[in-house]
């Protein structure tokens, strides 16, 4: 099985391809370029490198999202475009859940931090020693209770993502619990990952058509946010809503 695997809901751009759960290649950059500057010429580069014939690819895996409203409308009209000309079908992968599967085989709570804004974060909680478990699905989180839901738990953490160095006093300040930061290989989003859960959900038959995927935002975006805040300013007093 023969899967490429698309990563955009950061600032993270990554494409990879897993074959038969063979990594047979990545491409990551955390650099200020808009996705839809880097994901098509990352893949041309693997295409290129490996001599790939994209008709041998059984399924596109993408992060699904939660992330930048951007990133992931980059990252699913890339996988979109590609399932239609292809026909082959999505895998839709959370992103929170691909994170999560970076730290496969390690002891203790697995939480991963993408930096939501506004104090907030989208957060799960997974083990992984034996695959991947979800504890708690993703969801966004206000920081502070997020620390104090892993002291109720009390189990030792592992957090990775954006989030660590935005949360990191926060959390050494809060957290009552052992805890750790995931090394730089493993800390930030990996198509490598995307590709590798999405291979065991293609399995599992979770796939989708190209016309059905849509991205997991779980908020609205920020424009949309202001946008109320202003029709709400603007409202006449008295007025019923």
């Amino acid at each position: 099985m023969r899967v490429l695997g698309i990563e955009s809901s950061s600032l993270v751009a990554s494409v990879a391809l897993v074959t038969d759960d063979i990594l047979t290649a990545e491409y990551t950059a955390d650099f200020k370029k808009t996705h839809s500057q880097t994901l098509l010429p990352m893949l041309d580069e693997i295409v290129k490198l490996l001599e790939l014939d994209m008709d041998t690819i059984d399924a596109i895996a993408v992060a699904g999202g939660p992330g930048s409203f951007t990133g992931l409308r980059i990252g699913a009209a890339t996988a979109k475009g590609l399932g239609l000309a292809l026909k082959k079908p999505l895998v839709h992968v959370p992103t929170v859940d691909a994170m999560a599967y970076n730290m496969w085989g390690a002891e203790g709570l697995i939480c991963p931090i993408m930096d939501a804004k506004r104090s907030q974060v989208y957060t799960g909680l997974y083990h992984t020693r034996d695959g991947l478990e979800v504890v708690m699905e993703q969801q966004p989180m206000d920081m502070r209770e997020l620390a104090g839901l892993l002291n109720k738990k009390g189990e030792r953490t592992i957090f990775l993502g954006d989030g660590v160095p935005v949360f990191r006093e926060l959390i050494a300040e809060k957290l009552q619990v052992p805890y750790s930061f995931a090394p730089a290989h493993v800390n930030k989003q990996r198509a490598a990952a995307v590709a590798a859960l999405g291979s065991i959900y293609h399995k599992e038959g979770r796939t989708e058509t190209a016309m059905e995927h849509i991205p997991e935002y779980l908020r609205v975006s920020q424009a949309e946010r202001e946008r109320a805040e202003r029709e709400k300013e603007q409202k006449p007093a008295g007025t019923k809503i």
